[in-house]
């Protein structure tokens, strides 16, 4: 019996088929194996195009699905879908989200406390020390730092997260295959060895322009805010930090000179209503990230009971108040109380004012 995880890599080989065409097919067959097996007149029928249709068809007439995965996992990396329980949660929230993520290294449960740290590839002394000292604060207090793996404050992002002994996650614009730039595969390296490596391209996927704007939602996506250094004006860490507000993530900038052309684009994004920065300080309290080490402790040492699994199972993004909740769970409000604050401890879920939950 072929893995279902197969078909999804096989999906992700057709030019022309991305999350939303993958979900309208998911929709209409029930599942992926059906959906890669349906017939030609089938697909077309329900909003393949010719040239998508023409695409798949070659696709699964040519590609053997079994040489593919076995191609990924020679490189020591892994698969990981939709349907995948290890699949990032954040991540899986935008409404883009791949449907494959090809990784070396390892995601963590711990990763979901993630900020990314963007911008310029021509990076000042200013920005280079910025970005250092917020990202090994932050690394400190407990956070992952996710970047592009790019010349400049990506890579000064994920080196000063390395040096802080932290955890960090490389999203890159090609297959997991290739290193680009090539003279950051040594950093890469270490990232794989201390974090991940992520994309979602398949195996040979060259660094083409045209990828790294797409790849950065997924940046942004893996994250519970964007924060932007220096950036000019035209700086591609700015479609991170639209994609992040689209994502209802939080952006944040740091001023610089109104004189330099390295900073009009963070100067821009304060203006615009980015939320200014001048120490590591001001992301944790803004993301509610100030007690990680107690919470990342929590985790760990207390397992989830059968009354957390209840509280999880009915909440989510939407507010829901204390006393609605305890009405669905049909349980004690004097225990659903003491389980949500220890809920709150192992950062599952958070209280967003008035008495209200939701999911973490």
């Amino acid at each position: 019996m072929i893995p279902r995880q197969w078909y999804y890599v096989g999906f992700n080989l057709v030019r022309g088929i991305g999350p939303a065409r993958l979900r309208m097919l998911l929709g209409a067959f029930g599942d992926v194996e059906k959906a890669w097996h349906a017939p030609a007149e089938a697909l077309h029928a329900v909003g393949l195009d010719r040239r998508t249709l023409e695409n798949f068809l070659e696709t699964r007439a040519r590609v053997d699905l079994e040489k593919e995965v076995r191609r990924v996992t020679a490189l020591g990396a892994h698969i990981l879908t939709w349907e995948d329980p290890g699949y990032p949660r954040l991540l899986r929230e935008i409404p883009d989200a791949p449907p494959v993520l090809y990784v070396r290294g390892e995601l963590r449960p711990e990763d979901e406390w993630a900020v990314a740290v963007v911008g310029t590839r021509k990076v000042s002394t200013y920005g280079q020390e910025v970005t250092r000292r917020l990202v090994t604060d932050l690394v400190r207090a407990g956070v992952t730092i996710v970047s592009g793996l790019a010349r400049g404050v990506d890579a000064v992002a994920h080196q000063a997260a390395l040096d802080a002994g932290g955890r960090t996650i490389a999203v890159q614009g090609c297959g997991i295959d290739r290193v680009y730039p090539p003279e950051h595969r040594d950093l890469a390296r270490r990232i794989a060895e201390r974090g991940a490596i992520v994309t979602e391209y398949p195996l040979g996927t060259q660094p083409e322009p045209g990828n790294f704007p797409p790849r950065n939602r997924i940046i942004s996506g893996l994250s519970l805010g964007v924060l932007i250094t220096e950036a000019g004006q035209d700086s591609g860490a700015l479609i991170t930090a639209d994609y992040a507000a689209e994502q209802g993530r939080d952006v944040f900038a740091v001023p610089g000179s109104i004189l330099a052309a390295g900073c009009r684009g963070t100067n821009r994004l304060i203006q615009d209503g980015a939320k200014l920065v001048l120490e590591a300080a001001d992301i944790l309290r803004e993301l509610n990230l100030t007690m990680l080490a107690e919470r990342s402790e929590a985790r760990q040492v207390l397992p989830t009971t059968e009354t957390e699994s209840v509280l999880l199972s009915l909440l989510s993004a939407e507010p829901i108040h204390i006393d609605e909740l305890t009405r669905a769970a049909g349980l004690p409000v004097s225990q659903v109380i003491s389980t949500l604050t220890m809920m709150e401890l192992k950062g599952l879920v958070r209280q967003v004012g008035g008495m209200k939950y939701v999911v973490a």
